[in-house]
């Protein structure tokens, strides 16, 4: 399942170390070249709101497989993109395709939730979570690497064939796992997800956290490859891809941070993760000068983001466990909506102040998410909200 998931989520994230190639190889704009990034943020956070909610109410192995191969045919048509008439249309194309369906690894994570023993809840989302971080984080490092053997296509290429392969092998190994509760139509599902919004504030928290988190590492996703391939540093793609690797450790973190909620430290967590964000913008912006304090920057970010993140899930799933796929999926559609927020912001603040702008867009970003922590913390006890009405 941790595999699945990296390999689902990461996959919207090849295209980050090779904007410049693309760019180069299409003929476009590097700023054109950057609305893919975007574009694979805001069809993930359209599938989120759609698809991930169909996990409480159908049988959730064919789903994830399902929706797996759908998200291998994009990737595909990405891969082959430069054999079409219009090559960048049918790369965006394929990446909406990909961002779409990829949110398979969505019904994953709160089906390893329920699978869990409630006493190891935490470590199994960690874990789960941890594969989903890797795998966003390697995505970046094997594009780069494969982009130089044999060009920015290639790592579309593999990673359909890839997630054809893993969508099969889960199939055979995943439990069936049907919805929970009374089944409902569709309609009425999508909704609960309104009536569980409103009845659950630290769900609007939890989520304003979350999305706020992901926005400012978005700034610095969306405008890395064009700071380290350019005048200030001047790195190959696989250059840049091996960069990538410096935010692993801080994505295996994500386990840790699982174990930490479990002995009951979630608000700490959380909390040092928030300012850990925000202090960590002053060396990215060192970095210009440094691609040492970059790599430092990289790992220390993905730890306050995987931080605040894992908190953030083990949290909600508290909240309704009869309705963990469309929790998740409210959750996980505002932290993409701020994913795809950040990195249209990058995009601007890169366009009118360069590395500067992008850095400065980051830290206002981390402050308003100090701000969504201080509204958590001023409501009731995280267990409180339990007793709401149900969302079925």
């Amino acid at each position: 399942m941790a595999t699945a998931c990296g390999l689902c989520a990461g996959a919207n994230y090849f295209n980050q170390p090779l904007l410049n190639s693309i760019a180069h190889a299409l003929q476009v704009s590097e700023s054109t070249a950057g609305i893919l990034v975007t574009c694979a943020q805001v069809s993930y956070a359209i599938g989120l709101l759609f698809l991930v909610p169909l996990g409480d109410m159908l049988e959730r192995r064919k789903l994830t497989v399902g929706l797996m191969l759908l998200a291998a045919i994009g990737l595909l048509v990405s891969g082959f993109a430069e054999w079409m008439p219009s090559p960048f249309t049918a790369l965006v194309l394929g990446t909406l395709v990909t961002g779409l369906f990829s949110v398979a690894a969505q019904v994953l994570v709160p089906m390893a939730a329920s699978l869990a023993p409630r006493e190891s809840s935490g470590r199994a989302v960690g874990l789960v979570m941890s594969g989903l971080l890797t795998g966003i984080l390697l995505s970046r490092t094997v594009a780069g690497l494969l982009s130089a053997v044999g060009g920015w296509s290639l790592v579309y290429k593999a990673g359909g064939v890839a997630m054809v392969l893993v969508a099969l092998a889960l199939y055979r190994v995943l439990p069936k796992v049907a919805h929970s509760g009374a089944r409902l139509p569709y309609g009425q599902v999508l909704g609960s997800m309104a009536t569980l919004i409103r009845t659950q504030p630290r769900l609007r928290t939890r989520t304003l956290l979350g999305g706020l988190a992901f926005a400012s590492v978005s700034v610095l996703f969306s405008t890395m490859a064009l700071m380290l391939g350019g005048p200030e540093h001047g790195l190959s793609d696989s250059s840049i891809g091996l960069i990538g690797l410096s935010g692993v450790a801080g994505a295996l973190m994500a386990n840790a941070a699982g174990r930490l909620v479990d002995k009951g430290l979630e608000r700490p967590t959380t909390a040092f993760s928030v300012l850990l964000l925000v202090v960590n913008w002053a060396l990215l912006w060192y970095s210009q000068h440094s691609v040492f304090l970059f790599i430092v920057g990289m790992l220390v970010i993905e730890l306050a983001l995987q931080g605040t993140h894992i908190c953030n899930q083990n949290v909600i799933y508290r909240l309704a466990p009869e309705a963990r796929s469309r929790i998740n999926a409210c959750y996980m559609t505002g932290y993409f909506i701020g994913a795809s927020a950040g990195s249209a912001i990058g995009a601007w603040a890169w366009h009118h102040g360069g590395w500067t702008g992008a850095c400065i867009a980051g830290t206002v970003l981390a402050l308003l998410n100090v701000a969504a922590l201080l509204a958590d913390r001023r409501l009731s006890h995280p267990n409180a909200q339990a007793s709401g009405p149900s969302a079925t």
